[in-house]
């Protein structure tokens, strides 16, 4: 199924998302350190979101299959926590050298943007430092990959290539997504496939590009909370995410600082 077309009266206002959530993002990242609890780091989220005027897209959002609907604005996950780590039940103070993802979502005139990074509370280790830097670095190949005419598959594949050749678990279970109009539209887009496989992308299309991946497994398990997912193995993960509009070009990075 393809994603949604986006109008020229949409794209301003994503942009405009895109440029507010990045900014959100990028000051809660300044303050992960060791000692800060991760509730203090979500509750500065939803904070500055709402000063700016705009809603939390996470807080309140209940997706399918879900039992409930997700009770923080962030999804903070730590160490071998991949993704959708919940900051405000049970939470945690960070230590040194924790791997921390901080995933974040806003609406802005009703549209939503979506963003994810992950940083390193104090001195890392040098294998941590590596993680993160090649997450990232696939991140930006799989949108270099995301021009108009390409394949989902071309993302997937670009992706694949980065965690492949680095030697490090992919996690094929979870993946990118359309979003602006809802925090979740179609198509998936997944962080291993074909090249030349999947949906053509098409100039105004709007996507969340999000590679995962760990030291270890490519599996991951779900916790009895309904929303966090471990790797199988304990081992730690990193995770990147930027929501692009799709050009005939070169896609646009709407979450760019």
């Amino acid at each position: 199924m393809s994603a949604t077309i986006k109008t020229s009266e949409d794209i301003i206002i994503l942009r405009e998302a895109g440029a507010r959530l990045a900014r959100v993002v990028d000051e809660v990242s300044k303050m992960i350190a060791p000692g800060i609890s991760i509730q203090e780091l979500d509750a500065h989220a939803e904070r500055l979101i709402r000063e700016g005027g705009d809603v939390p897209a996470f807080l309140g959002y209940k997706p399918w299959g879900a039992k409930r609907k997700y009770p923080a604005t962030m999804c903070i996950s730590v160490n071998e926590e991949v993704v959708h780590g919940i900051p405000n039940e049970d939470p945690r103070t960070l230590e040194e050298g924790d791997i921390v993802s901080i995933d974040c979502g806003l609406v802005h005139k009703g549209l939503i943007a979506d963003h994810a990074i992950t940083a390193i509370a104090g001195a890392g280790d040098k294998e941590a430092e590596r993680l993160m830097r090649v997450t990232k670095e696939s991140l930006m190949a799989g949108i270099k990959a995301a021009k108009g005419g390409n394949t989902i598959g071309d993302i997937s594949a670009a992706i694949e290539a980065i965690g492949d050749k680095n030697e490090y678990g992919i996690v094929y279970a979870l993946g990118g997504h359309g979003v602006g109009y809802e925090v979740h539209e179609e198509p998936f887009v997944p962080n291993v496939g074909d090249a030349g496989k999947g949906v053509v992308l098409e100039a105004g299309m709007v996507l969340a590009i999000e590679p995962m991946f760990t030291e270890g497994t490519d599996e991951v398990i779900l916790l009895p909370d309904g929303y966090t997912y471990v790797t199988k193995d304990g081992s730690r993960a990193a995770h990147f995410e930027h929501t692009v509009l799709i050009t005939e070009g070169d896609a646009e990075i709407l979450t760019a600082l």
